[in-house]
């Protein structure tokens, strides 16, 4: 198996990955974020929820922290010597007023392209 980075078309929620067999599996990976609302946000999120409707500061913060537990977990995997993520997941869990965690996990993974020699 060589060294190299994962391609985020090689992450994957489903068990396979097409044109590509798994040779391996290499365990479980994760990618762990908390991220917590900035005062001024908070404040302008509080007065959008008075009128409903779209609430722009907290999906921001809720797409940089998907992101970036997804960017952890893809480095933890490429410490393991992956070159794709299969079965990925997310779940998030407020651990406080305005700040939640948010956890990316997977299973870290060989493939090879179909028809490839896998020694």
């Amino acid at each position: 198996m060589e060294q190299r980075g994962i391609e985020y078309s090689m992450v994957t929620t489903t068990l396979a990955l097409p044109g590509y067999r798994i040779v391996r599996a290499l365990g479980l990976v994760r990618g762990l974020k908390v991220r917590a609302a900035h005062l001024g946000d908070q404040m302008m999120a509080r007065l959008r929820s008075i009128g409903g409707g779209r609430i722009d500061e907290y999906v921001e913060m809720c797409e940089q922290a998907r992101a970036e537990a997804l960017a952890n977990m893809v480095w933890h995997a490429q410490e393991m010597g992956a070159n794709s993520i299969v079965c990925v997941r997310y779940d998030a869990t407020e651990l406080a007023a305005n700040m939640t965690e948010v956890l990316a996990y997977g299973t870290a993974t060989w493939a090879e392209p179909e028809g490839a020699d896998s020694r």
